[in-house]
């Protein structure tokens, strides 16, 4: 919870518990807490979640100020009762913070912006119409951020996004209407850091029904550490894609129909990791060739590296399959079933490195299981592969930030949050900084965590 939302119940519990009588500045406790709420709305922003403990603001500001005038006070039972009331309401937003995602612990400040990309040379094969290929970006960079630079929401058009994203995992629309208020340590649109020499470039691609900014705290991670990361949003693949021009493209079922669906399944996944593939390539030829692009002259496209989670692991494995300007390649349950045959067979001579939840990785008999497991001997410069105990598929994302409940949720296992954040972050961190960077690390002979095992 945000501070004034949690002084609300504080100075209605206090007021609540003082012994009777009240001297007359406590009896003005709940006028006061209105007062706040209405500095909440303000600054913090409404959220729904508070409409409890808005309207028991609201009534003992009323009956407080009524019996003030009477000179009479509330009963201490009507008292007690009350105080049962309000943690009751403030148990909602407790259990429905608005997101913080970590502040990140490299020596730059973080910059992001977005950019609508246009790939002439492809044709969009999911939005039913005759149009070239069109998505979305978000670019996190190493900034000179200056205190007129704004902070960034967690997620550009959260009012369409929150409604998807909840509709999804199954929950009302409007469950999520709260993430509007989400704000990140970066700034929007600031400048791009100066330094010595260019920064390497990370590419993101994100699962299906996921979405560019799902990865946040990784990103900022990143950029923090002097990479400029480049996360996708792979329209029609991810939950929703929103447009500068007002135009949104809802995910399309048919991109990836049910597995059990669909006795053509394999190749209707190999024509979508090769469109997000397809993005990939056409971001690294548009900053290649474009020298007025916002980033001209700070970016080194000789040190590329790839990751993603899911179908978007999948496409970053078959685009460092396929294109060889991937220098270095990371998978976070990497769902192998869109990825070609011929890269199966063949693998990746990029150094590569995957990590597993422990729900992904006990499901040996899967399908893209036994795909990764005929996949990975032919990964020539393998690092390894391992296993995070206590972890369910979402934990490699932001999306356990949701909620304290969000093992209930479904959203995460058992492990600590901030544990699993700072497993995943050590690995993805040290992974790019020895391959891209050359920079010495012991995690991959050695794990220092407990929770980690090899896969062999």
């Amino acid at each position: 919870m945000r501070f004034i939302e949690i002084l609300i119940p504080a100075l209605l519990t206090l007021y609540l518990v003082w012994r009777h009588p009240r001297p007359q500045w406590a009896r003005l406790l709940p006028a006061a807490t209105l007062i706040f709420t209405l500095i909440h709305f303000a600054i913090e922003g409404y959220r729904w979640q508070m409409i409890p403990l808005y309207t028991l603001t609201l009534i003992l500001a009323t009956t407080s100020l009524l019996k003030l005038t009477q000179n009479a006070d509330w009963k201490p039972l009507a008292s007690y009762l009350t105080i049962g009331l309000v943690a009751l309401a403030a148990a909602l937003p407790t259990l429905l913070p608005v997101p913080r995602i970590p502040t990140p612990s490299g020596n730059y400040q973080v910059g992001t912006q977005t950019f609508e990309m246009v790939d002439t040379s492809r044709k969009e094969i999911y939005s039913g119409i005759d149009e070239p290929r069109r998505y979305m970006i978000q670019v996190w960079y190493p900034a000179d951020a200056t205190s007129n630079d704004e902070l960034a929401p967690w997620m550009e058009n959260a009012e369409i996004f929150a409604p998807a994203i909840a509709t999804y995992i199954e929950l009302p629309p409007y469950f999520l209407d709260h993430l509007t208020l989400a704000k990140i340590p970066a700034h929007k649109n600031a400048a791009i850091a100066s330094a010595e020499e260019p920064f390497p470039v990370i590419l993101f691609s994100h699962g299906w029904n996921g979405f560019n900014a799902q990865n946040a705290g990784q990103a900022l991670e990143l950029a923090s550490r002097g990479y400029v990361v480049i996360a996708f949003q792979h329209t029609y693949g991810a939950v929703i894609t929103v447009f500068p021009d007002g135009t949104i493209a809802k995910n399309n079922p048919s991109a990836l129909p049910p597995r059990g669906d669909n006795p053509n399944y394999e190749e209707v996944a190999r024509i979508l990791a090769d469109q997000w593939a397809g993005d990939m390539a056409d971001t690294l030829d548009f900053l290649a060739a474009d020298e007025e692009n916002p980033f001209a002259g700070t970016l080194d496209l000789e040190r590329i590296g790839v990751y993603g989670h899911s179908t978007g692991g999948g496409a970053a494995i078959q685009f460092c399959g396929t294109d060889p300007r991937c220098k270095a390649l990371l998978g976070m349950d990497p769902f192998m079933r869109p990825v070609s045959a011929e890269v199966i067979a063949n693998g990746v001579t990029q150094p590569s490195f995957f990590m597993f939840s422990q729900s992904w990785a006990d499901d040996t008999q899967s399908p893209s299981s036994k795909l990764f497991f005929q996949f990975i001997p032919n990964a020539s410069n393998n690092l390894g592969v391992i296993r995070i105990d206590g972890t369910k598929h979402y934990d490699f994302s932001d999306l356990p930030l949701f909620s304290p409940i969000a093992p209930q949720l479904g959203l995460k296992g058992p492990l600590n949050g901030k544990r699993v954040t700072e497993i995943v972050n050590t690995y993805l961190v040290d992974f790019f900084e020895l391959t891209l960077r050359e920079k010495p690390t012991e995690v991959f002979d050695h794990t220092p965590f407990t929770e980690v095992q090899s896969i062999p």
